[in-house]
């Protein structure tokens, strides 16, 4: 019997989780970690932030669908892993911590035959003082921040409606921040709430971004090939800035946020600040910051983990200039190239660089978005690895028989540029590959025909419909396999 251990349950964790129950036998044991009792689907937690669904619409308990599924699951918080095993004993290992009710603080050590890292982020809003819902702004990170967010969205609403201007600033909160898509939707669904109430006159919305352009969006920007003429996500992204009246501060990177103003540098060196009555501001990623250590008890984390605290895999870290920079350095098994039974998938895994080019300020700042790697990609990496552990367990596969580059992977994102079904509006983009390969395509290294983006109400009713799709699938309801990543 093999035991395969997964770190987390997000989109990675949870998608590689049900394809490991689906594809091994019944005695080989599939076992999830995870600190949270819910599963949360995050990309809809843009509409509880502006209070159009409850935390009951975005979240489910996972207890009840790893039961059904035969998983076992552990409430805990994982903190070091053991690929050696623990002295006399050489079973690989994982250190938790549990953070359920009953168990709360006691310690275990779990061991593995085949580990999954899918921890997802840390959301350090440390790195930004002053920045978070424990400090003067909000999030939609998680759907218990963006209820806050919604409380306070309605507190600025009531004031317009008292005829007191507001200025709402939503973006992010440091210059290496990713997700910039998350904020851009939040954005547009403030301003299409502001319009829905009628007060829309009296507010101010304003874009803060680390982003050099907009249409960035941490990818480094696409050109669509659409009816024979080339555009950009940069002037189809304007566009919709000047139609919506939202203002953007580019290339900024957050210092940090007093109550009511938010003082950022630029990336010309300057050093600015905005007051505002409002802001929704997201966080830096920092891995989950586990610790590893070899069989004498060795701290070994600096070589098996990257210093943001990402588990390395199958990628090129050698430093080099960004025109050096290939497809190829980025991995395609996500296995660990120290101990081969680790995997890391999701945002969980340390990419080799950044894909929009690196900028710093002229005071050595670094301003520059972190590659996204959530959605579709971390479900497509969750499904590949499973795949192959899989492989490994039941046929004796010695190499991942399966891959998922996201520079061999094309990626869709429907953002919401405000809710309703006859009022509701939504960007809908998609780009093959994510990973620009300026090899293949010397047009911004993305092919022309599968790269392109629309916005309309129409986008919103895909969005919608797929918020729906995604929790069926999530809760491992009958076909649930049949859905794409």
């Amino acid at each position: 019997m093999s035991r395969v251990v997964v770190l987390g349950a997000g989109v990675s964790g949870h998608t590689a989780a049900l394809h490991l129950r689906r594809l091994l036998g019944k005695e080989h044991e599939v076992l999830v970690v995870s600190p949270n009792s819910q599963w949360n689907w995050i990309p809809s937690n843009i509409w509880v932030g502006v209070g159009r669904m409850g935390v009951e619409d975005v979240t489910f308990p996972l207890a009840p669908v790893y039961r059904r599924q035969k998983i076992t699951f552990v409430q805990a918080k994982a903190v070091a892993v053991r690929p050696e095993g623990t002295g006399t004993d050489p079973r690989p290992a994982v250190d938790v911590v549990h953070t359920s009710p009953g168990l709360a603080g006691e310690t275990e050590q779990i061991r593995y035959d085949y580990l999954v890292n899918a921890t997802g982020p840390k959301l350090n809003f440390q790195a930004t003082p002053g920045l978070g819902p424990d400090g003067n702004s909000w999030s939609v990170c998680t759907a218990g921040h963006a209820v806050e967010a919604a409380q306070a969205l309605d507190a600025v609403i009531a004031r317009l409606r008292a005829g007191r201007p507001q200025r709402l600033v939503i973006g992010m909160g440091h210059g290496t921040c990713t997700c910039e898509g998350a904020a851009f939707e939040y954005a547009f669904n403030v301003e299409h709430e502001l319009r829905a109430a009628g007060v829309r006159d009296l507010a101010e919305v304003v874009y803060l971004s680390n982003e050099h352009e907009l249409g960035d969006f941490g990818v480094g920007g696409m050109v669509f090939g659409q009816r024979g003429f080339l555009t950009t996500s940069q002037t189809w992204t304007e566009s919709l800035f000047r139609e919506r009246g939202v203002r953007a501060i580019l290339g900024a990177h957050v210092e940090r946020v007093e109550p009511g103003e938010v003082f950022f540098e630029t990336l010309d060196g300057t050093h600015e600040s905005l007051a505002f009555d409002f802001a929704m501001l997201l966080p830096p990623f920092r891995g989950a910051e586990l610790q590893a250590f070899d069989a004498a008890g060795e701290d070994i984390t600096a070589s098996m983990f990257a210093p943001s605290g990402f588990l390395k895999v199958d990628a090129d870290y050698t430093a080099k200039p960004y025109d050096e920079w290939r497809a190829a350095d980025w991995p395609s098994t996500y296995q660990s190239p120290a101990y081969g039974n680790v995997f890391g998938v999701g945002i969980a895994f340390a990419p080799p660089h950044q894909i929009s080019r690196p900028r710093t300020s002229p005071n050595g700042t670094v301003i520059t978005p972190a590659p996204p790697r959530t959605g579709m990609p971390s479900g497509i990496m969750g499904r590949q690895v499973a795949r192959t552990i899989a492989d490994m367990v039941q046929h004796g596969a010695t190499e991942p028989t399966h891959t998922a580059s996201m520079a061999e992977m094309g990626a869709a994102c429907v953002a919401s540029a405000g809710a309703g079904l006859r009022s509701g509006s939504a960007a809908a983009m998609t780009m093959y590959p994510v990973v620009p390969d300026r090899q293949r395509y010397p047009h911004g290294g993305r092919s022309l025909t599968d790269t392109f983006g629309e916005i309309g109400l129409a986008g919103h009713w895909v969005k919608h419909a797929l918020h729906y799709l995604f929790l069926y699938k999530a809760k491992a309801r009958p076909g649930w396999f049949l859905i794409p990543e």
